[in-house]
């Protein structure tokens, strides 16, 4: 990391925090492959390419970029992207402290300067003014423009920089920009096979094979119903968290409609349709 700079007359004092986000946990996120993504990943991060996940909502994508960064034994950096991102939220600011004007570094800056992975999830969700403060970064160049400081930062063979959004939820007026998109290696994600998705939900939550094999069923009933207006499905982190509720003691039809049911919708209609699909796969006892 660099090292602070001292503060000299005339200029405002730089300090560089410790990196934002810590490493992936000691004994590495569950994460099972269902194809060549991680093979994708290492080789587009080994040559310095961005990479693009895109996806429903709570396939993996966010634990998948987890699980390749304690892979290759490299920090991770996360922004969660909203509408009011700005390209002074990534790269830095000056602020005040203590009476000084010091300069802090983003979240994208501590990345390039550490040589971390860098993912900003659901990348769409931020201004597009912020989004083109990547373009330099992500091309042949690889390098980051500090416009406050007059620097200019060369990215590390470390760096990566990942973003995910999900294609299917986004409007017209939020989408990637082309001279964005071909700027990046693309990863496709989908939800799990029904086999892989019983095993993560056993892993994860410790259920036996029956109950995550019912909770997998009324899942993909629910993917597969196509209820009206319903933006999104069940998702394996929704399953995660009814098999949490489980493990814990609720009942399997009540963690079921807490975890699944209720937050995908607050529309009466569809919530009924959905817990008529409670119903049938999971009999209240």
């Amino acid at each position: 990391m660099t090292a602070p700079h001292e503060s000299t007359p005339g200029r405002p004092k730089l300090t560089h925090p410790p990196r934002g986000a810590a490493a992936t946990p000691p004994g590495g996120p569950v994460y099972v492959p269902v194809g060549a993504e991680c093979e994708i990943f290492r080789a587009a991060a080994a040559k310095g390419h961005a990479v693009m996940l895109k996806g429903p909502t709570g396939c993996g994508k966010t634990r998948f970029v987890e699980a390749m960064a304690h892979r290759l034994g490299r920090p991770l950096i996360t922004v969660a992207c909203h509408e009011d991102l700005t390209a002074g939220d990534l790269v830095g600011r000056y602020l005040l402290q203590g009476g000084d004007t010091v300069w802090t570094d983003g979240p994208l800056t501590r990345a390039v300067r550490t040589g971390a992975i860098c993912y900003l999830d659901e990348v769409v969700e931020a201004r597009a003014d912020t989004v083109v403060v990547l373009h330099p970064l992500i091309d042949h160049r690889r390098e980051l423009h500090v416009d406050r400081l007059g620097e200019t930062l060369k990215a590390p063979p470390g760096f990566t920089l990942v973003v995910s959004y999900n294609p299917g939820y986004q409007s017209v007026l939020k989408d990637l920009k082309e001279s964005t998109r071909q700027r990046m290696v693309s990863i496709a994600f989908d939800f799990l096979p029904p086999e892989v998705e019983a095993r993560v939900l056993m892993q994860e939550t410790g259920l036996a094979e029956a109950t995550a094999r019912q909770l997998v069923k009324l899942a993909q009933a629910i993917r597969r119903a196509g209820i009206p207006g319903l933006p999104e499905v069940a998702s394996t982190r929704a399953l995660v968290a009814a098999g949490d509720l489980h493990q814990a003691g609720l009942p399997l039809h009540t963690a079921a409609v807490a975890a699944i049911v209720e937050p995908l919708t607050d529309d009466a209609v569809q919530v009924d349709g959905l817990r008529e699909l409670v119903d049938a796969h999971l009999p209240p006892a």
